[in-house]
């Protein structure tokens, strides 16, 4: 048990005293991209989806 509470009092530690976190205004920066890559990746998944789609559909009926 000893170690457990070692083992997470140093990953605090760690996190409070060496990780460079960002500001305010770059993280809401960096979300907004997120958002936007994830909004354009989602779309472009979509298209693709759909045309398979309707090729598989296309196939199956002309070989019906």
């Amino acid at each position: 048990m000893a170690n457990v509470v070692t083992y997470v009092r140093e990953s605090f530690g760690e996190l409070k005293n060496h990780v460079t976190w960002p500001t305010w205004a770059e993280g809401q920066k960096l979300m907004i991209m997120v958002a936007v890559f994830s909004i354009i990746f989602s779309l472009a998944i979509w298209g693709v989806d759909t045309v398979f789609s309707n090729l598989i559909e296309t196939y199956f009926s002309w070989i019906k």
